[in-house]
């Protein structure tokens, strides 16, 4: 609830008495003594602050004159036809849900709307792709703000990301940041938020070569194959980017930690584990990835696993692929979660170089 009419010239006039500010915390108290939650936030913050001001004075107020001064406060409202917002803020605050994200950014941009609360919750919010620039294209001392706001584990991967030489430039800078006043780091992070408004929303969450890739971890192998020849035909670096974005059945070998195949074995459905190690094993570039799972895990449960693999019968190739999809989704959703890490294509060859 807000108060709008306590701060007005004509609001509560009839009890000469009191001002205008005595009364509206006379409200202020009463609502609050009756249990209402009742929030200021809404008002401008010197009228937050006189109206505290006002009740940290004041002692006791006689029952005739708190009927007087509730009497007036309902006559005010009795005469209130439709309130409007008196700002920007207030009307996106109103509107916001019914209009587009980027005519909501366009009004905040234009009327320089700054968000209220703390600005840095918004942006440690964000992942580490959408901040990346400011760390690479911000000066140094703005980045080193950003860098001490953020959380320990996403700084430290974002300085992964950034340059050697800009990275260090940026930790030093930040050894200067316990000077710089609270209110210039909110003025930072304002600005900051204000930028990211202004750009237009994406119609994806990821981009083109993560797009493509995903579709293609679920597709079948000749339908993968034939697609990703195209493209390598129309845009070969277009392509390139696209096969390393894949996962599939035959990358398991080659990209999972030995540590991790007792989770996905976990997690996966057995039936279907089964199914996938059986049609794996039979082909010449995913049978690698079915020795490597069954070479990670138990013993026992390796044995019991090549039993029932061998009791299978013929796959029909649609199930087999099924199946393989099935054990690739779960590594993903692995990853997703944090509980696995892929290791990057080639990544052991470069570290023995």
């Amino acid at each position: 609830m807000s108060l709008p009419s306590l701060a007005s010239p004509g609001a509560l006039a009839g009890t000469p008495s009191l001002t205008r500010q005595q009364k509206a915390t006379i409200i202020v108290r009463l609502l609050q003594s009756e249990g209402v939650e009742l929030s200021l936030k809404g008002l401008p913050e010197d009228i937050q602050i006189a109206l505290s001001q006002q009740m940290a004075g004041m002692r006791y107020i006689k029952r005739d004159t708190l009927q007087a001064v509730v009497s007036e406060f309902v006559g005010e409202l009795d005469d209130l036809g439709l309130h409007f917002p008196r700002s920007m803020r207030g009307t996106l605050e109103a509107i916001g849900e019914t209009i587009s994200d980027t005519a909501a950014a366009h009004l905040r941009r234009t009327a320089g709307v700054k968000s209220e609360g703390d600005p840095w919750e918004r942006i440690g919010a964000m992942d580490v792709e959408q901040l990346l620039p400011i760390f690479l294209e911000e000066a140094i001392e703005i980045a080193s703000v950003a860098l001490s706001k953020l959380d320990v584990s996403k700084s430290a991967e974002i300085l992964g990301k950034i340059p050697g030489e800009r990275a260090r430039r940026i930790a030093y800078a930040t050894s200067h940041t316990g000077s710089v006043a609270p209110k210039t780091v909110r003025k930072i992070g304002e600005t900051l938020l204000m930028q990211f408004d202004s750009e237009p929303p994406k119609a994806f969450d990821s981009g083109p070569v993560e797009r493509v890739g995903a579709i293609l971890n679920f597709s079948a192998a000749k339908t993968r194959d034939g697609v990703l020849e195209g493209l390598f035909e129309e845009d070969e670096e277009f392509g390139e980017a696209v096969k390393k974005a894949i996962f599939t059945f035959a990358n398991i070998a080659g990209r999972v930690e030995p540590r991790d195949v007792p989770k996905i074995a976990r997690d996966a459905d057995n039936d279907q584990l089964i199914m996938a190690l059986a049609f794996a094993g039979k082909k010449e570039e995913e049978s690698k990835s079915s020795e490597f799972i069954l070479s990670n895990m138990s013993q026992r449960m390796a044995a019991q696993l090549k039993d029932e693999i061998d009791a299978m019968g013929k796959i029909k190739e649609s199930d087999g692929e099924a199946a393989m999809g099935h054990v690739v989704s779960v590594i993903r959703d692995l990853q997703t979660v944090g509980e696995i890490q892929l290791k990057v294509e080639g990544e052991d060859d470069e570290d023995e170089e």
